[in-house]
C-alpha cells in the first residue's frame, strides 16, 4: 500500500519559497503554492517578512486572494490590502460573501472602505453596509447573507430541483431556512431530509419548527457558547419581530475561539494581539513600551514597599533570600483564581447572586493552600537558617499574602469589569502589584517585630 506524503513544515516551505523567489525562479514558486489552501498561504505570508509578501501575493490565484486575506493576521492583511489598487480589490471581494467582505473592511483605511463601496452594485452594497452597520462582536458582524431559503408549502420534489440549479450552494449548509413570502422564520429542514423525504412531500410537513435562533445584538462569546451547547454547524439570526435577517456558521465560530485564545495569550504580557511579528521595529518598540512603562510603576512600589524594612534587611541578610518565595506564591495562587474569574465572567457565570459563594470557596482554597505551603516553607527556612523564629515568620507571610491573593483573584477582574475595563489586559498586573506589596510588607513587617 502506497504511503500518503506529507506536506513539509511550515519552515520548510518558507525557506525554498524564499530561495526560489530571490532567484526570480515563477516556475518554482507555482508549484511550491500550488497545493495549498488559503489558509496555508495566509500562514505562509504572514511567516515572511512585510517586503517579501505582496511579491508572493502576486503569484497566488487572483480568485483566492480575498479567503488569503481573511485567514492572514489583521496588520499584513490591511497593508497587502491597502497596497492594491481600489479596482483590483474591488474584483476581489466579488468572490466573497458580504460577511467576509465587512470583515475585511475593518482593517481598511476608511477611503479605501469608500471607493470599495462605491464601485458595488446598490444590493451587494446594502448588505455589506448592513453588517458594518452592527457592532463589532456581536452575531450581526458574524452573519452570512448567503443563507439558501424556501416555503413551507413547497414539495420536497421541488426544492431538490431548486438545489440542482443552483451554482454554488453556501459552506456549512446543513439546513434550509423556513420563510414565509414576508421572510418571516418558520423553522428549518435539513439537507438530509430534503434528500431522504417522499417527493411530494412539503417542506412544512418535515420541518424543524424548534429550532435554536439568534439574535443580531447577541455577542460572539454567548453564539460560541450556543453553538458549543448545541454542537451547531449554523443557525438562523432573527431580528425581534421574528425575520430571518441571515445566519452564523460554524466556520466563524473556530475562528472566533481562535482568535480570543490568541487575545488572552497576548494581553497577558500587553502585546496587541494582531501585532505583525515582522513589523518594523519603531512601531513596535512603541507599543510595548506603555506595558513597559506600567510594569515600571509596578516594580518601583514593590521597590518603596521593601525599602521601608531596610533595616530589618541590613541586619537579617537570610530575609532578602527568602522574600521572594513569599511574593512568588502569592502570584501564582492569586493568577489561578484570577483566571477562573476571568473566564467565569466571559461566560457568564460570574453574577450576583453566585459571587459571595465563590468568594468563600476561594478564600477557603487560599488559607487551605496557604497553611499547607506555610509548614512546608517553614520547616525547609527553619532548617536552612538554624532559626525556628524565621520559619514561622515566613509561614505566617506565606498563609497572609495566599490568602489575600485568592481575596484580590476574585475581586480585581468583578471590579474592573463594572468599571469597563478588560481584566484579561489588566487584572494581571493589578494582581501582580497586589501580591508583591503584600507578601513583601507581611514577610518583613513580620520579622522586624518577631526577630528584631
Amino acid at each position: 500500500m502506497a504511503e500518503i506524503q506529507q506536506k513539509p513544515q511550515l519552515e520548510e516551505i518558507v525557506e525554498a519559497i524564499t530561495s526560489a523567489m530571490a532567484a526570480h525562479d515563477r516556475q518554482r514558486v507555482e508549484a511550491l503554492i500550488e497545493f495549498h489552501n488559503p489558509a496555508e498561504l495566509a500562514h505562509i505570508l504572514d511567516a515572511l517578512p512585510a517586503a517579501e509578501r505582496p511579491h508572493l501575493f502576486a503569484y497566488i490565484p487572483q480568485k483566492l486572494h480575498g479567503e488569503v486575506l481573511l485567514h492572514m493576521g489583521d496588520v499584513a492583511a490591511a497593508e497587502l490590502a491597502s497596497e492594491m489598487d481600489s479596482l483590483t480589490l474591488h474584483n476581489v471581494t466579488l468572490e466573497m460573501d458580504t460577511a467576509d467582505v465587512a470583515e475585511l473592511f475593518e482593517i481598511l483605511p476608511d477611503e479605501k472602505v469608500s471607493e470599495l463601496l462605491s464601485l458595488m452594485d446598490t444590493q451587494r452594497r446594502e448588505r455589506v453596509e448592513k453588517n458594518l452597520g452592527y457592532d463589532e462582536g456581536t452575531a450581526g458582524r458574524l452573519m452570512h447573507t448567503d443563507a439558501i431559503t424556501v416555503r413551507a408549502d413547497v414539495s420536497l420534489k421541488t426544492v431538490r430541483r431548486f438545489l440542482r440549479r443552483l451554482e454554488n450552494i453556501p459552506s456549512d449548509t446543513n439546513t434550509l431556512m423556513v420563510v414565509d413570502k414576508n421572510n418571516h422564520f418558520k423553522g428549518v429542514i435539513s439537507i438530509l431530509d430534503v434528500l431522504r423525504g417522499f417527493p411530494h412531500t412539503t417542506v412544512g410537513e418535515v420541518m424543524h419548527t424548534e429550532s435554536v435562533t439568534l439574535r443580531p445584538d447577541m455577542s460572539e462569546l454567548e453564539v460560541a457558547q450556543i453553538f458549543q451547547d448545541h454542537d451547531l454547524i449554523s443557525a438562523p439570526v432573527l431580528d425581534e419581530e421574528g425575520f430571518f435577517l441571515g445566519r452564523v456558521v460554524v466556520d466563524d465560530i473556530v475562528d472566533l475561539v481562535r482568535d480570543q485564545a490568541e487575545q488572552a495569550i497576548f494581553r497577558s504580557v500587553g502585546l496587541d494581539e494582531e501585532e505583525d511579528l515582522f513589523a518594523p521595529i519603531i512601531p513596535s518598540a512603541k507599543r510595548r513600551a506603555i506595558w513597559l512603562a506600567v510594569n515600571l510603576l509596578t516594580a518601583f512600589l514593590a521597590s518603596w514597599a521593601i525599602g521601608l524594612f531596610e533595616a530589618t534587611l541590613d541586619k537579617i541578610v537570610a530575609l532578602a533570600v527568602l522574600m521572594p518565595i513569599v511574593a512568588s506564591m502569592g502570584g501564582i495562587a492569586g493568577s489561578q483564581t484570577l483566571t477562573l474569574t476571568i473566564r467565569g465572567l466571559a461566560l457568564g457565570q460570574v453574577n450576583r447572586r453566585n459571587l459571595s459563594w465563590l468568594l468563600k470557596k476561594e478564600l477557603g482554597i487560599g488559607l487551605l493552600n496557604g497553611l499547607a505551603w506555610a509548614i512546608v516553607v517553614a520547616i525547609v527556612a527553619a532548617w536552612w537558617f538554624k532559626e525556628m523564629q524565621l520559619g514561622l515568620v515566613i509561614g505566617l507571610a506565606l498563609v497572609i499574602n495566599m490568602f489575600v491573593a485568592a481575596l484580590c483573584g476574585l475581586w480585581i477582574p468583578v471590579i474592573l469589569k463594572r468599571m469597563g475595563a478588560d481584566p484579561a489586559l489588566s487584572g494581571a498586573v493589578v494582581l501582580t502589584t497586589v501580591t508583591d506589596v503584600v507578601g513583601f510588607v507581611s514577610f518583613l513587617g513580620l520579622a522586624s517585630v518577631v526577630l528584631l
